[in-house]
């Protein structure tokens, strides 16, 4: 599966000058985690995420200590750019989700931007996203794989799908066979291809 079938299309973006109350209020507006920052003509800056945005804003409690807090007031950070992430990890439309998911779970990034060549925002792929596809009923997979074993010209073939695992069924032809698991590899949400 590639990244521009599972990404998130016109993503909620940001620029360098918005508010960090704004962008707080994106975030929770849209049930995100983070979101690039763009600049001129949607070009990626950076990325800002739930943790850039509230590192500074929350003060201590004085009730939570037995010595009084310090309640000298300091100014916090008033836009985007003060708190955002500029080196962004970024992925392209038509890279490998393993790669994307790679790339994710190898980090503590929990999303990222998915750029065009020119470097402008086109999507943006969370771990979420990723974790939906692969919780897919049983009963969708095996939909999705038997139209598309029908479309290369493998109707014959059956399938059942249990927990993930696809079982196919069809010619003992080695070139159908091997091309049938192929294309059932390609559905999200199966975890392994079986054959009887």
């Amino acid at each position: 599966m590639l990244v521009r079938e599972l990404m998130t299309h016109d993503p909620v973006t940001v620029s360098a000058h918005t508010p960090v109350k704004a962008a707080l209020a994106l975030l929770a507006r849209h049930h995100i985690t983070s979101m690039p920052v763009v600049g001129k003509h949607g070009r990626l800056r950076g990325v800002v995420s739930e943790a850039d945005l509230v590192r500074d804003l929350v003060r201590r409690d004085p009730r939570a200590h037995e010595l009084p807090v310090d309640d000298s007031w300091s100014d916090r950070d008033a836009v985007v750019a003060d708190v955002m992430t500029p080196h962004a990890i970024a992925v392209r439309p038509d890279s490998d989700l393993a790669e994307a998911v790679e790339l994710m779970t190898s980090t503590t990034v929990k999303s990222v931007p998915v750029i065009d060549r020119d470097g402008r925002v086109v999507g943006m792929l969370s771990r979420s996203d990723v974790v939906g596809v692969l919780a897919r009923a049983d009963t969708d997979l095996a939909s999705e794989v038997d139209g598309l074993l029908a479309s290369v010209g493998l109707a014959a073939w059956s399938t059942e799908v249990t927990d993930g695992v696809v079982t196919l069924t069809g010619p003992a032809d080695a070139d159908e066979r091997a091309l049938a698991h192929v294309v059932a590899g390609t559905v999200p949400g199966v975890i392994r291809i079986v054959d009887t």
